[in-house]
């Protein structure tokens, strides 16, 4: 329960992290293109990258690790762990699973928010 609430903890500040950053740099482009997410994306990759090596070279708890990289990058952005998963594949020489993963996540996200969508449209009647 003790790793629960910590990542609980964790992902409230990621979540609010999230909405402060996306905002800022939505208004950096005047909504013209999703540089926010973008911003939020990438900052949560290097974050999980550098916290993953880190940590375990520091020696940091596994549940202080989880409340970082779980909690607050998962609150932050999930995209870092997908990015952080896809890595992990390729580096361990595992390349046709990084690929996979990679090309797979990013055409059936897509298409289950399309999917997703349109259910939505025929169950309001819109």
């Amino acid at each position: 329960m003790y790793k629960i609430m910590l990542i609980a903890a964790g992902s409230a500040v990621g979540g609010v992290l999230r909405y402060l950053v996306q905002g800022w740099g939505q208004a950096l482009v005047d909504g013209s293109f999703p540089l926010g997410t973008l911003i939020v994306n990438v900052l949560g990759c290097f974050a999980i990258g550098f916290l993953n090596k880190a940590l375990t070279v520091l020696l940091v708890p596994p549940e202080y690790r989880l409340t970082l990289t779980v909690g607050l990058l998962g609150g932050f952005t999930t995209f870092s762990a997908f990015g952080w998963e896809t890595f992990a594949l390729a580096n361990e020489g595992q390349s046709l699973r990084a690929i996979m993963n990679l090309l797979l996540s990013v055409t059936l996200g897509v298409a289950a928010v399309l999917i997703g969508y349109r259910l939505a449209e025929r169950w309001l009647g819109v």
